[in-house]
């Protein structure tokens, strides 16, 4: 069954029971849940008696009885209650005590995760209104064990499933997930820049995504290099979610995967609660909330930046945006024999603020210790909450040779396809074309029609104040030190490519038009910003007159035709 038309059946079988009782904004509350333990009964089902035996059978004898359980069921997590959502159904008088009974069964480790989705109230409110039992009758058609629908198609379900609930409450389904096929091609571009480094025998690496959603990125980029590099290669995945809800779908999927549940943190920011504060990663992907303020953050931020060893000691960006602060807290986290990172960015990061704010000391961190691999300007309207132009950056401590001193840009502006039905804001998606030329333009490392090479001065300017002399009654006016006095009223900057000498800047653009003019060079300022737009910008002639003329003229006889022709019948 296709991911949409599972997630579609899902909400219309819901929709039924739920209409009236609750908002369909409310939905995502119950239905989440629901699918989740669905999918967790699905696994547990073909033992369900043995672990309620096993229960009996150690209650009494063991204080903690986890492990053996555990080990007897070979799967790390289980439920001793004798109910589970299909027995439920066979005593409708008795749904909601056998339901919590049913809830309290389950090992700690899911315990832990439903406790995330606080469905007391709504399970009381079901039950008040007898819908329970319509609910748990109704989720216990569908099959959802991993072998029928894999983690990567449930992740999609989830994923489809937070759009609508999203939509239907107006919060930004952009803070629960990323679109596929950007995933794809943000872990291609991490992962084939350093396929030496995944290729052998008894590796090991490590996979960090610092908002982690419901764990798509991680699985999807675990996926991929097994499929393209090495499918014996051991990759730990770690992550952090904010989001209560989407924290537990994750740490639940992990459950019924090979994966290590623990190496899901949340629900809390990995900003002012790092769940891996003495952690290392090889490789690191992920997309931060866009124009998001960090005054939550606020306290913790502003105390880590004056540690010098901290995250955050470089600069901070203003308090409405912090997306830069996520990729701060990446880096802090590269290991020093070298780590690659991937992280979805709107505009802002570019360009915004002046020489010495926040933004600016951030980038020229960046760039002048040559992190700053690649950036990739994807299509517009590519998420579902937002219509706005997104970039991927591409980050890393161990650039080849041929990168070294270099920053790559890739315009994929114009290498996509329109969706058949659009997805909230997301018309379009990345073709295979596009991916093939964006991904091919990266390897090869030329100029060509959509890249730009540069070197990382050539994105730096020293901002320089422009001063002249106060002048009263045609009197230059001095300091007491004997120097000229400044006019404030006249004071200007002046941007100088670091490329270039200021001080023939100054006698060549400035000097002529401005005699008397001088350079304060004590308030000379770095800074640096990435103006993509111009760097692929292609001049287009204006039409002549002529032109533009007989258009109107040809518009002007198409009007009066018209009307003829409205006037004669």
């Amino acid at each position: 069954m296709e991911k949409q038309n599972l997630s579609s059946l899902i909400w219309s079988t819901a929709d039924d029971i739920l209409r009236g009782l609750f908002k369909p904004s409310e939905y995502g509350r119950i239905i989440l849940p629901f699918v989740v333990l669905r999918r967790l009964d699905c696994v547990l089902e073909p033992q369900k008696d043995k672990a309620f035996e096993l229960h009996e059978k150690y209650k009494k004898k063991l204080k903690d009885f986890t492990q053996v359980i555990q080990s007897q069921l070979n799967l790390p997590f289980f439920n001793v209650s004798k109910f589970d959502l299909l027995r439920i159904k066979s005593d409708p008088n008795n749904v909601y005590k056998n339901f919590n009974n049913y809830i309290q069964g389950y090992s700690k480790n899911v315990l832990d995760i439903i406790e995330n989705f606080q469905i007391d109230p709504l399970i009381t409110k079901l039950n008040k209104n007898k819908k329970l039992y319509l609910l748990i009758d109704k989720f216990t058609e569908f099959d959802l064990h991993p072998k029928k629908i894999d983690n990567h198609m449930m992740g999609s379900v989830y994923e489809e499933l937070l759009r609508r609930f999203s939509e239907m409450s107006n919060e930004e389904s952009g803070d629960h997930f990323t679109p596929r096929d950007i995933v794809k091609l943000l872990v291609s571009l991490v992962f084939e820049g350093d396929k030496e480094n995944l290729k052998g025998e008894g590796k090991i690496r490590s996979f960090y995504d610092s908002c982690c959603g419901t764990g798509g990125m991680l699985t999807i980029g675990k996926e991929w290099i097994k499929k393209n590099i090495n499918k014996d290669l051991k990759v730990e995945l770690f992550g952090q979610e904010l989001n209560d809800t989407t924290y537990a779908i994750c740490k639940s999927d992990f459950l019924m995967s090979d994966e290590n549940p623990e190496n899901i943190k949340g629900p809390f920011s990995s900003l002012s609660q790092d769940g891996f504060a003495d952690r290392k990663f090889d490789y690191m992907i992920t997309n931060p909330p866009f124009g998001v303020s960090w005054k939550s953050d606020e306290n913790f931020v502003k105390q880590e930046s004056k540690d010098s060893n901290g995250r955050f000691s470089v600069g901070t960006p203003r308090i409405s945006d912090g997306s830069l602060l996520f990729l701060q807290h990446l880096i802090h986290k590269m290991e020093l024999s070298g780590s690659r990172i991937g992280i979805v960015f709107n505009g802002s990061p570019l360009f915004s603020g002046d020489a010495g704010s926040g933004e600016s000391e951030i980038r020229k961190w960046i760039i002048e210790n040559d992190w700053l691999e690649t950036i990739v300007q994807l299509p517009d309207s590519m998420f579902f909450n937002t219509g706005i132009t997104t970039y991927l950056w591409i980050v890393t401590n161990k650039k080849n040779s041929k990168r070294k001193d270099k920053i790559q840009l890739i315009d994929g502006s114009n290498h996509f396809k329109i969706l058949k039905k659009s997805l909230g804001n997301k018309r379009k998606e990345i073709s295979d074309e596009g991916f093939k030329k964006i991904l091919n333009s990266y390897l090869n490392f030329q100029e060509d029609d959509i890249t730009k090479i540069y070197k990382n001065s050539h994105f730096g300017y020293t901002k320089v104040l422009i001063e002249q002399p106060l002048e009263e009654n045609g009197i230059i006016q001095k300091l007491k030190s004997g120097e000229l006095k400044p006019d404030t009223k006249l004071r200007d900057y002046e941007r100088i490519p670091l490329n270039d000498s200021i001080d023939e800047y100054f006698e060549r653009e400035v000097r002529p038009y401005l005699p008397k003019s001088w350079i304060d060079r004590s308030k000379d300022k770095i800074g640096y910003e990435i103006n993509f737009t111009k760097y692929f910008y292609q001049y287009k002639p204006l039409r002549s007159l002529n032109e533009i003329v007989n258009d109107l003229l040809a518009l002007d006889k198409e009007n009066k035709d018209l009307l003829n022709q409205i006037v004669e019948k």
